[in-house]
């Protein structure tokens, strides 16, 4: 691609103790009344004391919401919009993973433009910016501070969609790599393939540019080298920093590119059986990356060498092939399941899913290949 622009959050901070700056950051804006969003987890693991504290420091007026839902749904972030319209919040801070920075984002739009997270829905829909979003991660993984999308389910179709829009974009994206020390290990096997998908999926998407694939590739080094300690060894510091600064770079990377059919195909299998997001995604890179190599051998043969497969002498082909098998070690380290049989999906269900893949158009168009419904019927048959 020889065009290509860049989207980035308004300001991005990064490293251990830039927590403790949040509060000059809040006065900039001359924010009176924020309200910090989060999940039970984050709150009951004492996160969120330390962002109110820094935040109370400037006297800003600070509420907690504390029930943001693990997947978020569009009827949840609708009542939590009508309970908190009153309010007139001017500052949002997403605390959590992925799904407490996507609901601020999404009650930015909601509270300051009126409506219900349908109207929103699809690429550019927002009129204009909403309520200003500080989002902290305490996972590393999602890249939800770093992009304009924002991902809600929709229980009564069994989808999920997304509000798509440069006014979804953090203010502040701040990653202080100690919010994810007490992260559980199961939490940052997912986050962690979440994020490793991210950027196998924006280095060989149709929409790659030279910028992504440098940040791509920097990203995978970043995470190949540091997701099997941090699983095994939570308390391993400067791994969890590397962790911490790959997912954030993932984040840019495909945010500047696209992800593609692992995520197309991750969607229905986490509406309908409720698959930490993560988990499907790691799941199911491996069978897409098969599916997908003819469509690129030399690129699929750097990520075999990023994997840690030794290329030399290898040829394309051989050396591809060898990164998906290195694709599926990796996630089996770390304990993610290799087979949808394991999560309890029954074999009836995958005609249902392959169906609904291919409704997720926006993304299986950045696909490296054209898929076929018959190609997802068969990515979905070896998963199984």
């Amino acid at each position: 691609m020889d065009i290509y622009h860049v989207m980035l959050p308004r300001k991005i901070r990064f490293g251990v103790g830039c927590l403790d700056t949040i509060g000059d950051e809040a006065k900039e804006l001359a924010a009176e009344h924020a309200l910090i969003i989060t999940d039970p987890g984050v709150y009951e693991a004492g996160l969120v004391y330390p962002v109110k504290e820094q935040l109370s420091r400037i006297n800003l007026s600070v509420d907690v919401f504390s029930e943001a839902e693990p997947e978020p749904t569009l009827p949840r972030l609708n009542a939590i919009a009508e309970d908190l319209r009153k309010y007139n919040y001017d500052l949002l801070v997403g605390v959590g993973g992925g799904s407490s920075i996507d609901t601020a984002k999404g009650l930015s739009v909601l509270l300051a433009h009126g409506g219900n997270g349908q109207d929103y829905l699809g690429v550019n829909r927002v009129p204009k910016p909403g309520i200003p979003v500080f989002a902290l991660p305490t996972t590393a993984g999602t890249g939800s501070e770093t992009t304009m999308i924002a991902v809600f389910g929709d229980p009564e179709k069994k989808v999920k969609s997304a509000i798509v829009s440069p006014y979804l974009l953090a203010r502040l994206a701040l990653v202080d790599p100690s919010l994810t020390y007490g992260c559980p290990p199961k939490v940052t096997a997912a986050c962690g393939m979440d994020a490793l998908v991210h950027v196998v999926e924006c280095y060989t998407s149709i929409k790659a540019n030279d910028f992504s694939d440098a940040l791509a590739l920097e990203a995978m080094r970043l995470i190949v080298g540091n997701l099997r300690t941090v699983v095994k060894n939570g308390s391993d510091k400067e791994a969890r920093k590397y962790m911490s600064e790959g997912a954030l770079i993932a984040g840019i990377a495909f945010g500047n590119s696209s992800v593609t059919a692992v995520h197309a195909l991750a969607y229905p299998l986490g509406s309908r059986f409720h698959v930490p997001h993560g988990v499907a995604n790691g799941l199911l890179l491996p069978y897409v990356m098969e599916c997908n190599l003819s469509a690129n051998l030399p690129k699929f043969a750097v990520i075999a060498n990023m994997l840690g497969v030794e290329t030399k002498g290898l040829s394309l082909q051989e050396a591809a092939e060898r990164g998906v098998s290195a694709a599926e070690a990796l996630a089996a380290d770390i304990g993610i399941p290799t087979h949808l049989r394991d999560l309890g999906v029954p074999k009836e269900a995958l005609e249902e899913m392959a169906v609904a893949t291919m409704d997720i158009n926006r993304i299986l168009v950045n696909n490296p290949k054209p898929l076929t419904l018959d190609d997802v019927r068969r990515i979905w048959q070896n998963a199984w």
